[in-house]
């Protein structure tokens, strides 16, 4: 998908991070962009900030919930009368050990994480395929590629968005083949997630509280956050992957490294079947 002026891109979690870097990226090749973000404060500033590099919708927006995910495409197609970019990149994080981790918060996180995604192709796919043109931008991680410790909801979560994006591809290829999928899966980037609580369920318990030992560890990786690779680069390579047709989209390549050094252990405990 290379010509993108004039044409339509909504964009979740887009009031910063990831998302606000997309979306300045797409209005500065001259689309019209619909900003949803949970957080109606930032949402506010986002939309009033971005007005002024081209048209702009901000729509409150809870991704894990999929009538507000619906809201969110009529708004988009009322304003603008199509969509033809849809970046599902709503996100939260948080190290924490799976015996500390309550159920509220493996249900906020996959609740974000997956079925924001799933949310947003179901209901944003008719809408894409009825273009001449279209592509899904589903955010992951790599840790969706990656196991461990202390991160085990969301590894779970952006594991389940990997292996959603690529199953679409293929589906799509053979049953809508000018509908694109691309899964990007960045490590570190500079970004607001380390305050991802701030709009957590009520049941959630604070990482702090419910795994204090863990904060060192926390305030480590927030560190690492922070001084990793820009939106506005993130944004950049999203756009050279639509255009030269990508379905993989590796940020940080060099981890991948860590991905083959996992399918060699794995391939190491493989027995060979007998007859």
């Amino acid at each position: 998908m290379r010509e993108l002026a004039g044409r339509v891109a909504v964009v979740t979690g887009a009031a910063n991070g990831i998302g606000r870097g997309l979306a300045t990226r797409f209005l500065g090749e001259g689309m019209k962009v619909v900003l949803a973000d949970n957080d109606r404060g930032d949402l506010a500033r986002a939309e009033k900030e971005l007005a002024g590099l081209g048209p702009v919708l901000g729509v409150w927006t809870d991704v894990a919930d999929v009538e507000s995910v619906r809201a969110l495409a009529d708004a988009a197609v009322e304003r603008f009368g199509a969509v033809h970019v849809l970046c599902n990149n709503a996100g939260v994080g948080g190290q924490q050990r799976f015996s500390k981790t309550p159920l509220a918060t493996w249900e906020w996180t996959l609740g974000v994480n997956l079925w924001g995604v799933i949310n947003g192709c179901h209901v944003f796919l008719p809408v894409l395929a009825a273009q001449d043109e279209a592509y899904i931008i589903n955010t992951a991680s790599m840790s969706g590629f990656l196991t461990g410790g202390h991160l085990i909801p969301y590894n779970v979560s952006k594991a389940g968005v990997v292996s959603l994006s690529e199953g679409l591809a293929a589906e799509l290829a053979a049953d809508a083949p000018h509908v694109g999928v691309a899964v990007l899966c960045p490590a570190h980037v500079s970004t607001a997630i380390a305050n991802d609580e701030r709009n957590a369920p009520a049941a959630h318990v604070p990482r702090s509280q419910a795994d204090p030992e863990l904060e060192e560890l926390r305030e480590a990786v927030d560190r690492q956050i922070a001084a990793g690779l820009s939106p506005a680069a993130v944004a950049d390579l999203v756009i050279r992957a639509m255009a030269e047709r990508k379905t993989h989209i590796f940020p940080h390549p060099e981890w991948l490294v860590r991905w083959t050094e996992r399918v060699e252990r794995v391939r190491a405990q493989a027995v060979p079947m007998t007859t």
